[in-house]
């Protein structure tokens, strides 16, 4: 409770946590794992892009918050945007909470669909009482429309019985001309059209945020 309460008044959440084993590649050896993420518009209430030093301002505004949570709590801490190679941050979650692989590939979270993400962890070498992780099949599974397939304006996502495709190139080149202008501010018009979590849109700032530094990570 102490820690959930701490990490919420940084507007991060802790998003669960489990107890690692050799096979979760967790560095150091830690006994306890805590995932800490965001959800909806609690994050930007926050965070001000325009504060943060860096090519990514997010990344460095998160690990400023965390290392200073990790030292005051006495933990170690990860990050996904550290490498390569990468943490298996979208592994962890799933041991953490009932997420599932949506048809447009991120997680997609049965309260929060499609509007979170995953921003660090920590570590500690003591084993605490974690809760234990809910068990809830997909909202996908029930979704028989699938609108998230058909909304994109150049149809960038593909689903099938072997897995889903992102076509990355098609969707840069649209969001960045005049024609995606609606993507590249409001947010991707996949995610707007799941029906799950649609009290956790992030706004418009916050979307457009997102997008923009997407769009930059991408050029040549």
């Amino acid at each position: 409770l102490e820690i959930t309460k701490v990490v919420a008044d940084t507007g991060l959440m802790v998003r669960g946590g489990f107890h690692p084993t050799a096979e979760d590649t967790v560095p150091g050896n830690p006994a306890s794992l805590i995932l800490i993420g965001n959800a909806g518009p609690n994050l930007w209430q926050k965070f001000d892009p325009a504060s943060a030093e860096g090519s990514d301002p997010l990344d460095a505004w998160t690990r400023h918050v965390i290392e200073k949570l990790g030292k005051a709590l006495g933990a170690e801490t990860l990050f996904p945007f550290e490498g390569p190679p990468y943490l298996p941050f979208q592994r962890w979650a799933q041991k953490c909470e009932p997420v599932h692989p949506s048809p447009i590939g991120p997680l997609i979270h049965p309260i929060y669909g499609l509007w979170h993400a995953y921003r660090a962890a920590l570590t500690f070498e003591m084993e605490l009482d974690l809760p234990p992780r809910l068990d809830q099949i997909s909202p996908c599974a029930a979704c028989p429309d699938q609108p998230c397939l058909t909304t994109c304006p150049v149809e960038a996502f593909a689903y099938n019985d072997h897995g889903g495709s992102y076509n990355v190139p098609a969707c840069v080149e649209f969001i960045t001309s005049p024609a995606g202008i609606d993507c590249l501010k409001e947010g991707c018009a996949a995610r707007w059209a799941c029906p799950i979590g649609q009290e956790w849109i992030y706004d418009a700032p916050q979307a457009a945020f997102h997008m923009q530094a997407f769009a930059g990570s991408q050029k040549p």
